[in-house]
């Protein structure tokens, strides 16, 4: 407690004249030099050090979210770069905010669908692949007759194989961290097609969230984890659009290919007061 009174609890980063510690430990004598970037994000987390397969999964996700070219969080963050040079932080945030439900998102939503489906479950865990591929059967016929989507079911670009699922599911097998949330989805990849009546792969960025679930790490923060990726990515953009601008480019693309057209009373309906 302080001299004041006050006291303000954490688990997390303290620091004196002459000292900072983070997690219980001395940030120079302890993690600087000896604990990577990773591990260190996990650790800040869940308060626990990651084990190395721990860390070796967590780290392949990172990488398979960091960064996947001109999307649309690499447009906005050049774009806003071109519009404000002066404004990095800006650039990165415009980027950061573009992570929702169609992009980096579907991580979250992904581990969120496949946690509340294990939580539903009355007995034990499937013990063979029959087994999950009956429970991951009922999943997508409940989730059909709610009329919602399984997230990460699909890829815009990636229409047969998203590249990064079978090398993700591997280095969990791997390490011995293939559990239930990637099981249960792994068996929604072999059976949605019964009920939705088309195939459909699994999305890497899907992949990921059920991977960080299987970690333990907790559901609700698997978005930030993708966007802690991404900002790797969209620094490497903004590097990359001061070496190579694209960003006038794409903005007079847009801007001198702009046609005016008559409002319709279609488009201007939900407008009115």
């Amino acid at each position: 407690m302080t001299d004041d009174g006050l006291s303000f609890p954490t688990s997390l980063g303290t620091s004196t004249a002459d000292e900072i510690r983070l997690l219980g430990q001395d940030l120079t004598a302890d993690l600087m030099g000896k604990v990577g970037f990773g591990e260190l994000a996990f650790w800040l987390v869940a308060l626990r050090r990651p084990t190395p397969s721990e860390t070796r999964v967590f780290e392949a996700v990172l990488v398979a979210l960091a960064d996947h070219g001109f999307t649309p969080t690499a447009i906005a963050a050049r774009l806003t770069y071109l519009s404000a040079p002066d404004s990095l932080q800006g650039a990165l945030a415009a980027g950061l905010l573009g992570g929702g439900s169609r992009f980096l998102g579907v991580t979250e939503d992904c581990g969120i669908f496949l946690h509340e489906a294990l939580q539903r479950l009355d007995g034990q865990l499937p013990q063979d692949d029959a087994g999950w591929d009956e429970l991951a059967l009922t999943v997508v016929k409940e989730t059909r007759e709610a009329k919602k989507f399984v997230p990460g079911l699909g890829h815009p670009v990636h229409k047969v194989q998203d590249p990064r699922t079978p090398v993700l599911i591997g280095i969990a097998e791997e390490e011995g961290l293939r559990g239930p949330h990637l099981r249960l989805f792994e068996a929604i990849g072999r059976v949605h097609e019964q009920v939705l009546g088309r195939r459909l792969p699994l999305n890497g960025a899907g992949v990921c969230g059920a991977a960080l679930a299987d970690l333990g790490l907790p559901v609700e923060l698997l978005r930030g984890f993708a966007l802690l990726a991404r900002a790797a990515g969209l620094l490497g953009q903004l590097a990359e659009e001061r070496r190579r601008p694209i960003g006038m480019d794409a903005y007079l693309t847009v801007d001198r290919n702009a046609v005016y057209v008559d409002p319709t009373p279609d488009s201007t309906a939900d407008l009115t007061p």
